[in-house]
């Protein structure tokens, strides 16, 4: 059974509007290089689990909206790999702008952690990664439940689906982690998730 690892890390999850503009300044300040170094892993693997992997972290998934993908390992044990980050991150980016902000480490532990408990034989589908403060105020006007202040903007969010497997499962199966936010979007056939505070909602 994974846990939550109770520590402090660089990526807070008190989700004012002050900090998260504080956090944004920190993230482009330090950039990716500085932001995977210094992060601490949110979830940590059963000792079986991390025999089996040998400490290695993999993920896989695909930008509905570029079809371009990772696949690969991300983490070893509790530290974040950046040569890794550079292709997530890119991967991740505002497709609209072309923008590429570092992405929060612990959104690909979600993930990765995910895809194991669903027992998924093909990668995510990413809806929406990093969402440039442009690109969400466009979306803000012309889609209802856009936050002004998304943790999109931030790197700390995803828009999910798994092909061929249940959105409600997925769901239900993300809220089961309490590892961070999870909203469901059930007419538009997705799942956000987030590295906020533990809290739910349906759209």
């Amino acid at each position: 059974m994974l846990h939550k690892l109770m520590s402090n890390s660089f990526f807070s999850t008190d989700n004012t509007d002050e900090s998260l503009l504080i956090q944004r300044r920190n993230l482009l300040k330090y950039g990716m290089v500085g932001i995977v170094s210094m992060a601490t892993p949110l979830l940590m693997p059963t000792s079986a689990q991390a025999a089996k992997n040998k400490g290695a972290w993999k993920t896989s998934f695909r930008n509905a909206h570029t079809d371009e993908s990772f696949s690969g390992v991300y983490r070893v044990g509790d530290k974040y790999l950046p040569d890794a980050f550079e292709r997530i991150n890119y991967v991740l980016r505002d497709f609209r702008t072309d923008e590429v902000f570092p992405m929060d480490p612990h959104i690909l532990d979600i993930i990765t952690v995910l895809h194991q408990k669903m027992r998924a034989k093909v990668p995510f589908h990413i809806l929406s990664g990093y969402r440039s403060p442009k690109t969400n105020a466009m979306l803000r006007r012309n889609t209802n439940g856009v936050a002004s202040n998304s943790f999109h903007m931030y790197g700390q969010a995803l828009d999910i689906r798994l092909p061929g497997m249940s959105t409600k499962k997925l769901r239900n199966t993300a809220q089961s982690l309490r590892a961070g936010g999870v909203g469901y979007y059930p007419r538009s056939n997705f799942v956000h998730i987030d590295t906020g505070k533990p809290r739910n909602w349906t759209s």
